[in-house]
């Protein structure tokens, strides 16, 4: 039992350290984003310098400290940085914690596989319960991913009594609720900072750091790889497909990329951003979703001459009891913050009635910033089970979920069309547009006299979605107009 005096020391101990993000006030300039892309194309993150628990083991401050068993599930790039930052950091997170944190075992598919980083204290197993029971084990870290074995191995780890951890942004998408009522009905931690966002604290700041505000309104570019590709494009000029290839050879887009190019690694983070902000029960049937397969090297360059640039953006907002949602690719004026964040790093652009506008940036992915988000929540759990207040701050839904109406939701949007050449086309284009109530902020005509075509393109002042809607209908059935080639929204 902790007494009095030293229930003071640990908590002194274990104040607050904040870790290093970037909070930004909108229309500030991003020197410091570029020059950290700059410094991180085409290299991965610094190696952090390990050291083996076995140095400390002659020390008399260690050896008297409380020991935490771990179970890791998955060893795969996440994990083996996990594995890393706990053994490079163990006097740090022992004097934060007020214990010493050991991996005990760690649950692989093949345990003959040669590994890149494996700690000498550790036990490989590929059987799952040779984990989740070891009653030495007090905390499990998930970082298999996806949703089965995933789910059930994480309700197997709450019923027996531990603490979960995981990164796991597929399962706490679809089965977040469930799965953190078990952990509040159980009494214990189930955190998720690395869902999201990678190595930025994004879930931790809307919970924590918001607390005392309403947030009113969130945009992120929270897909690296899809960030990257639209990168290349813009800056080289590549189309989809070189870029896609590009992503692949260097590790951002899997083999099947189809979950971060069609929007739906992006649509999964905006559930479980909109449901810790918006206090409501998203589902991923909320979020209409849209990728960037139809993005073309045109679509880019004409943005550019617009003084825009094209980004996959996830965008929630609260308005009068109701939100928006959405993952698409949008039009970013150049003068944006989000603008200006490049490759495959991530930014959530988040707005609060009381504190206005702020803004999250850093690297979305990797080993070591994904690490960095599970460890931090390894120390949330351990601190919380010093103080006793393990299980009681699950942030669960309190609102009606209540969506807006397309007749509700404003945007500026962009269109281009390859239209017949001809006297009284764009007349009637316009004709089109003022019976739809979407009025014309620009205009622009390229020719191709050869082909007896013109390509139009159109940006509009603020319309409401249903309007732009009806205006997409009256088109598809005009004669003159050959082809709709893009619509986009274009960020407000």
């Amino acid at each position: 039992m902790v007494v009095n005096g030293e229930l003071f020391l640990l908590i002194r101990r274990m104040s607050i350290r904040l870790m290093p993000i970037c909070l930004l006030p909108a229309r500030a300039k991003f020197d410091i984003m570029s020059t950290l892309e700059k410094q991180s194309v085409h290299r991965g993150v610094e190696p952090v310098e390990t050291r083996s628990l076995t140095d400390l083991t002659d020390d008399a401050t260690w050896r008297g400290l409380p020991e935490i068993g771990i179970g890791l599930l998955g060893m795969g790039t996440v994990g083996s940085g996990v594995i890393r930052l706990i053994e490079a950091h163990a006097w740090d997170l022992a004097m934060q914690t007020g214990h010493r944190l050991l991996i005990h075992k760690a649950l692989v598919q093949d345990l003959e596989k040669e590994r890149p980083y494996r700690a000498e204290h550790m036990e490989l197993t590929t059987d799952a319960s040779a984990v989740l029971e070891d009653p030495d084990i007090k905390v499990i870290i998930e970082v298999i991913g996806g949703i089965e074995p995933a789910r059930t191995y994480i309700e197997r780890a709450l019923r027996l009594g531990k603490h979960v951890v995981t990164a796991n942004k597929d399962l706490m998408a679809l089965h977040g609720s469930e799965l953190k009522a078990l952990a509040e009905a159980q009494g214990l931690d189930l955190f998720y900072e690395a869902s999201v966002g990678g190595g930025i604290p994004i879930i931790r700041t809307l919970v924590d750091s918001f607390a005392s505000d309403r947030i009113t309104r969130i945009v992120g570019i929270i897909n690296g790889t899809t960030n990257y590709m639209l990168t290349q494009m813009t800056r080289h000029g590549q189309d989809f497909a070189r870029a896609l290839q590009e992503a692949q050879a260097l590790g951002y887009a899997e083999a099947d990329p189809s979950s971060d190019v069609d929007g739906w690694d992006a649509a999964r983070k905006m559930v479980i951003l909109s449901t810790l902000s918006f206090h409501m029960p998203i589902t991923l049937d909320d979020v209409p979703t849209r990728g960037i397969r139809d993005i073309t090297p045109r679509d880019i360059a004409l943005a550019r001459e617009l003084g825009y640039v094209v980004k996959l953006v996830g965008q929630a907002r609260r308005d009068n009891g109701a939100i928006e949602l959405s993952v698409e690719p949008m039009l970013i004026p150049r003068d944006h913050p989000l603008a200006n964040v490049n490759d495959a790093f991530n930014a959530v652009f988040v707005h609060g009635e009381a504190v206005g506008e702020t803004m999250f940036y850093g690297r979305g992915a990797g080993s070591l910033p994904t690490a960095t988000a599970v460890v931090a929540d390894l120390v949330h759990v351990i601190r919380n089970q010093a103080l006793g207040v393990s299980g009681r701050r699950i942030q669960g839904p309190v609102h009606e979920k209540k969506l807006l109406s397309p007749e509700r939701i404003k945007s500026r949007f962009y269109l281009r069309l390859t239209v017949t050449d001809a006297p009284g086309v764009l007349a009637e284009i316009t004709q089109h547009m003022a019976a739809s109530g979407v009025s014309i902020e620009r205009i622009n005509q390229y020719p191709d006299p050869e082909k007896n075509l013109a390509e139009v393109l159109i940006i509009t002042h603020e319309a409401t979605l249903a309007a732009w809607q009806k205006l997409g209908k009256l088109f598809e059935q005009m004669p003159a107009i050959q082809s709709i080639d893009q619509r986009l929204r274009v960020l407000v």
